[in-house]
């Protein structure tokens, strides 16, 4: 996948051997903030059934791809209406040849994150993407919309177009990491342009799993789980508004912009895990409401909150243990921070009687 604040690739080995402890392989495990879903994966890969969930759009479609699937959709209705008689590609990769070909579109992206474009906000003009990547992906983006609004493209098709055009989007970003602003120059990645690949679908693991789009603390009532794993954000950077590019893809609409960054008004997706005043209040509404007795919690040292006040807010609870990690940093740019810090594994066994 691509640089995610909070990505657990490097910390899954150390994660499973935390599930294979606390749960059998044919356990249902929720990951409550799944993001690009690396962890999700994983699950699925060693057997578990995964309960998935994220309030951002993009994530839904990640999700969806890799959890739902173990291979591409027919794409059957687009082979009709394209008229597609190339036996050689399948529906997905003969949809992806056409999306490739489409001539460019002088549209939202070129106009609003574009150098040669003018955005609506009046600010001075964004870069990035190149102009011609930013055309093409008004291009495709465009394109898939119409398909959807004619019915032409079901809701896990969509989901496959919108995860693959993210993932080449992702490939010429001009960006230090987020999408919070964008490079001054383009750098060489940035200069290339833009193309659909077709990815690798996920083989391993069962595909009777559950995607759900909505914040935590509205769902916890409505699941039943053996194992709840949480990664809340650590910090106040919210996700909505590093990755509002991608959440604009993920929707498909024509936002307005704000401020010279372009983002877009984000405040529906903010998460109170980035605020210190409700943090505690959300872990609690979680835990007390899902039916799941066990829960095992990534946290940082950089943390709103503090391993004793976590030690604290959980033993409320019921028995708390916890690993300490020595994890790479995130850093989108020329921090001063160390490039090490500590990460901690909190597993919470709930004790029946409360809630």
């Amino acid at each position: 996948m691509y640089r995610y604040i909070g990505n657990k690739t490097k910390l899954l080995p150390v994660l499973l051997d935390v599930f294979s402890e606390e749960a059998p392989r044919n356990a249902t495990v929720v990951d409550l903030m799944a993001g690009t879903g690396s962890v999700s994966v994983a699950l699925r890969k060693q057997g578990y059934r995964v309960i998935a969930s994220d309030m951002m759009t993009y994530s839904k479609h990640h999700l969806v791809t890799q959890l739902l699937l173990d291979a591409p959709p027919s794409f059957q209705k687009i082979k009709n209406h394209l008229n597609i008689v190339n036996n050689q590609l399948s529906g997905y990769e003969a949809t992806l040849e056409y999306l490739n070909s489409l001539t460019e579109k002088e549209s939202y992206f070129f106009n609003e994150f574009s150098p040669d474009g003018t955005p609506s906000n009046g600010s001075p003009s964004r870069k990035y993407f190149t102009s011609q990547n930013a055309k093409k992906i008004d291009a495709i983006r465009e394109q898939i919309n119409a398909w959807i609004e004619n019915d032409l493209i079901t809701s896990e098709e969509e989901s496959v177009l919108k995860h693959t055009l993210i993932m080449a989007v992702n490939d010429v970003a001009n960006i230090s990491g987020t999408y919070g602003y964008f490079l001054s120059k383009f750098n060489a990645k940035s200069l290339e342009a833009i193309v659909l690949k077709p990815i690798q679908f996920i083989s391993e693991g069962t595909i009777e799993n559950t995607v759900i789009q909505d914040f935590a603390e509205n769902i916890a009532a409505t699941i039943t789980a053996d194992v709840c794993y949480i990664d809340p954000p650590y910090t106040k950077r919210q996700y909505a508004a590093n990755y509002h590019i991608l959440e604009t893809i993920a929707r498909g609409d024509f936002p307005k912009t704000i401020g010279k960054s372009g983002l877009r008004d984000w405040w529906d997706q903010h998460s109170k895990f980035c605020t210190k005043t409700k943090i505690r209040e959300s872990f609690s509404k979680v835990i007390t409401e899902m039916d799941c007795d066990k829960f095992i919690i990534s946290y940082s040292e950089d943390g709103l909150l503090s391993l004793d006040e976590l030690i604290n807010l959980f033993s409320s609870f019921g028995d708390v243990t916890y690993r300490t990690i020595e994890y790479s940093r995130f850093r989108s740019n020329n921090s001063s921070l160390s490039k090490k810090l500590n990460e901690y594994i909190i597993i919470l066994t709930k004790i029946k009687s409360v809630g």
